[in-house]
């Protein structure tokens, strides 16, 4: 699809939604709050780029959990699109994610929220904003709060 962007743009134009959710200025993502980051993301979500037009060709990860990756157990809020990769005959190569990562400080409140997962993918008879509001409850315990760290990266799954 000519008009929409080639998926090595989504990182940068992921940056660019989230520079511009938060009240503090361009590339403070670390005063970033939640609220800020799942609106910047949703933004983001909206934009449809240069895939096959296709179910699970372009989808949405809202997870989050309590995790210890190389450190201390912390709780993440993963906001996560990915990509279905096609080979040069049309075929499926592989997918790639773009994570935005919300890292909190512990905090046994956090901790007892467990972990979670929901999907979204675009192509399919799902509603993007319906799948959003089905999320606000799990969103409420962090809507307020400002993340330790806000990592912002891609990668091939």
């Amino acid at each position: 699809m000519p008009d929409r962007p080639q998926t090595s743009e989504a990182l940068h134009l992921l940056r660019r939604e989230l520079d511009e959710a938060t009240l503090a200025g361009p590339s403070l993502l670390t005063e970033l709050n939640t609220q800020e980051a799942w609106l910047g993301f949703l933004r983001f979500g909206r934009r449809r780029f240069d895939t096959a037009v296709t179910p699970e060709s372009d989808g949405l990860l809202f997870q989050y959990g309590t995790y210890a990756f190389g450190g201390p157990p912390v709780f993440t809020l993963d906001l996560t699109r990915q990509f279905d990769i096609e080979d040069a005959d049309g075929e499926h190569d592989h997918y790639t994610q773009i994570h935005c990562e919300l890292v909190y400080a512990p905090d046994p409140v956090l901790d007892h929220l467990g972990s979670f997962n929901s999907w979204f993918f675009h192509d399919t008879d799902k509603d993007l904003d319906r799948w959003a509001e089905a999320l606000s409850d799990r969103l409420d315990p962090l809507r307020g709060r400002t993340p330790a760290d806000v990592r912002l990266y891609e990668g091939p799954v």
